[in-house]
């Protein structure tokens, strides 16, 4: 886009900023900054999926059979295979089974196992996100799951003419123990040096513990946080907790890395905490292998991005917010961002404070406002803990940015505005990062703050132009960023479109229009081939959906569909696995929004136990 269009609407100083930072110009049709030309036509052409109309097809997960690769013509079969279900049994490990602080396995008050698959009684969603990853020419699966406990597992999975399987006897727990346990796995990538980067979204409300907990029973007004307290930390009685919980545990970006340098590889586990604490959905690394950005979770949220010292190296780093200045509110709104630093640290002198098991009060003074107003010394904010007057204590500035991100960000003037901020991805094609917002709703559609959007209840997926080798990026203090991968703006790319239909017809359920996304969720670009592909996470449409995008000629194809009730986790495109490249998809508690008594749906009520297990797969496998 041309700032000069819009730059009068900005202060001198932003203006300065932004004309500094760079910017591209809008493309001749397709996305913001994509022109296309007679080399860059779509390369491969997926058959389209119809929605789904059948009981059959409504409980069960399809997708696309074939793909057709236009370079040379050829047409090649492709399917999804699956890998493992919740509650599956491999090595004498269980899919799923949660373990407490001593890595003993937990059973529920009634003595089944406590397995996080999101259609038991446990507090969770279950199985979230699964990187493949290629180490000393063999091939692993780190999956995590996404209940108040948080659970990872390891495997190595095995290849057959492009056929997966998980390896027999392989799979590992993978503790995390030594880093205070883990909380609500969301979304995750493969990194570029072949690790999985993880998640912990929706963090506890530090102030809100500190105001509800019971000293004797040590439980507070947050259930999930209540979850944990009561079976993470318990006894060998399965009833008292034996260590004191703290809300400042999670909220991080955990990282796995494998070690297949030995006959059972090992999985190291360790938390990022130089990275900040928010309702992480997941943290992108770029090609540069140190810059990445991290999306927030929630409503009244923010976009961060972090900057490692080091590539390859998440320990250390300088963490900035974003914040948004709109130049247009035509659809699902156009922006120019700038970054507000929050400050650098380190993996160990942050640990170090979480460590001392810090409360709310030990960072900030707190005030209720009065008509969004607060007394001198005190600064207003509006981010999901709700409205406050916040004021940091002497000394406490770095435990404010890092272990309180969002509220800190807020005091500093970034936008905690975004409604469900979720997956992001990035196409090196076109220098394009893209990012998922579910709902442009709440603080993205009221009058007050630096959103003022119209409301659309099925979202967009933005993408944001990155500033790139030939161009320098600075801070809001007019700093040089140390990095070329600077996001420099925000324009909607595709929008989600409100629908109704007749009573009776085969889509009166749908609330968004059944030819486009609904509350897209995770993101992933497919290098090379122009693709964009979008899972959702919605009740719009009642079997979700995951979409391959054209960003070029903006065509949207329907390439899988879930069993009712189930949500499309974190589609992930995998290159060169061996030869072969494969698309991940997690379905998450199917049929989990479904009760036994549906009528509209018949079968899908009446589905099995085995059914209900979250299960992860790929669909492939494809050569490129």
């Amino acid at each position: 886009m041309k700032f000069d269009k819009t730059i009068t609407m900005l202060s001198a100083s932003a203006a300065a900023l932004l004309m500094l930072s760079g910017c591209t110009e809008d493309g001749s049709n397709g996305v913001d900054g994509i022109t296309p030309n007679a080399n860059e036509a779509t390369l491969i052409s997926f058959s389209e999926l119809s929605a789904p109309v059948l009981d059959e097809e409504k409980s069960s997960l399809r997708a696309t059979d074939s793909v057709t690769y236009l370079k040379t013509g050829k047409t090649a079969s492709i399917g999804f295979m699956k890998l493992m279900a919740t509650a599956d049994v491999n090595n004498g490990e269980t899919f799923g089974l949660l373990k407490d602080h001593t890595d003993a396995a937990i059973s529920f008050t009634d003595g089944s196992p406590y397995i996080c698959n999101g259609t038991n009684s446990g507090d969770g969603s279950g199985l979230d996100h699964s990187s493949i990853l290629r180490a000393n020419g063999r091939i692993f699966m780190v999956n995590q799951f996404e209940c108040g406990i948080g659970g990872m597992y390891g495997m190595e999975l095995q290849q057959n003419n492009g056929t997966l399987s998980v390896k027999p006897d392989s799979m590992q727990y993978i503790s995390q123990k030594a880093d205070f346990g883990g909380w609500v796995h969301c979304a995750g990538m493969t990194t570029p040096w072949e690790s999985h980067l993880g998640s912990e979204e929706y963090e506890p409300d530090a102030k809100k513990i500190e105001d509800t907990l019971d000293p004797s029973t040590k439980l507070t007004s947050n259930s999930r946080f209540n979850e944990v307290t009561k079976f993470y930390w318990k006894d060998e009685n399965n009833a008292n907790a034996t260590a004191d919980n703290n809300p400042y545990f999670y909220g991080w970006i955990p990282e796995v890395k494998v070690d297949a340098s030995v006959a059972t590889p090992v999985f190291d586990y360790t938390k990022h905490f130089s990275m900040g604490r928010a309702a992480w959905e997941l943290a992108y690394v770029m090609p540069d292998e140190r810059t990445a950005y991290l999306t927030d979770d929630g409503t009244n949220v923010g976009f961060y991005m972090y900057i490692a010292d080091a590539a390859q190296d998440l320990s250390a780093g300088t963490l900035y917010a974003a914040k948004w200045i709109q130049t247009s509110d035509e659809g699902a709104g156009k922006a120019d961002l700038m970054w507000i630093k929050l400050g650098h640290a380190t993996d160990a002198e942050i640990r170090t404070i979480v460590a001392g098991e810090p409360v709310f009060s030990d960072i900030f003074a707190y005030e209720a406002p009065v008509g969004d107003a607060c007394n001198p010394g005190y600064t207003y904010v509006n981010t999901a803990m709700g409205k406050e007057c916040l004021q940091v204590k002497t000394g406490m500035e770095k435990a404010a940015a890092f272990l309180e991100t969002r509220r800190f960000a807020a005091m500093k003037g970034a936008t905690t505005e975004f409604r469900k901020e979720e997956g992001v991805t990035f196409d090196p094609d076109h220098n394009l990062l893209f990012v998922a917002m579910s709902e442009v709703r709440k603080g993205m559609t009221d009058d007050a703050g630096d959103i003022r959007l119209s409301e659309n209840k099925c979202g967009a997926v933005y993408g944001l132009n990155i500033n790139g080798e030939t161009q320098t990026a600075y801070d809001s203090e007019q700093a040089m960023i140390d990095s070329n991968y600077v996001v420099h703006n925000m324009h909607a790319v595709v929008e989600g479109a409100p629908a109704s239909y007749p009573e009776g017809s085969a889509y009166e359920s749908y609330t968004c229009a059944v030819s486009g996304i609904a509350n897209p969720d995770n993101v992933t670009y497919l290098a090379g081939q122009n693709i964009l592909t979008i899972g959702e996470d919605t009740g719009a449409h009642p079997n979700d959906f995951v979409w391959a995008y054209d960003v070029v000629s903006e065509k949207l194809t329907r390439i899988i569909s879930t069993p009712y009730g189930s949500e499309t986790t974190s589609p992930y495109w995998e290159r060169d696995v061996k030869g072969y490249d494969y698309l991940t998809v997690v379905t998450q508690h199917p049929f989990g929004e479904v009760s036994t008594g549906d009528v509209e749906y018949g079968l899908v009520g009446q589905a099995t136990d085995a059914q209900k297990e979250s299960f992860v797969g790929v669909v492939g496998p494809f050569k490129f």
